[in-house]
Order: C-alpha cells, then sequence, then structure tokens
C-alpha cells in the first residue's frame, strides 16, 4: 500500500492491520481496500454499517 498523507480511518487501519497479520501480499492488500472503497462510493456510507441487502445490491 502506498503511503499517504491523508488520515486512514480506523475501520481502515484495523482492516490493513488484520489483513498485514494474515500475511497476505501488497497486491491483494491493495485489491481488497479498492473494493471496500468502491463498497462504501456504492453506499454513500461506511461499510462498517453494510447489511447483507446492501452486499446483494453491490
Amino acid at each position: 500500500m502506498k503511503p499517504s498523507s491523508e488520515a486512514v480511518s480506523p475501520l481502515r487501519q484495523r482492516m490493513i492491520d488484520d489483513m498485514r497479520m494474515r500475511k497476505l501480499e501488497p497486491k491483494t492488500r491493495d485489491a481488497y481496500l479498492r473494493a471496500v472503497t468502491k463498497l462504501a462510493a456504492f453506499l454513500k456510507r461506511s461499510p462498517y454499517n453494510a447489511r447483507v441487502e446492501d452486499l446483494r445490491r453491490f
């Protein structure tokens, strides 16, 4: 993942930490983060509150 001067949300940081702990490859981590970013844009809110119905629509 590329360093950034932007603030990282606690949820995103937790996801990053979890993926590092699981030793996922950097490209895999980037792909997962892109997918969650797309989900958040689709929902127009944090994916933290996503429901099963939201994921099905996505």
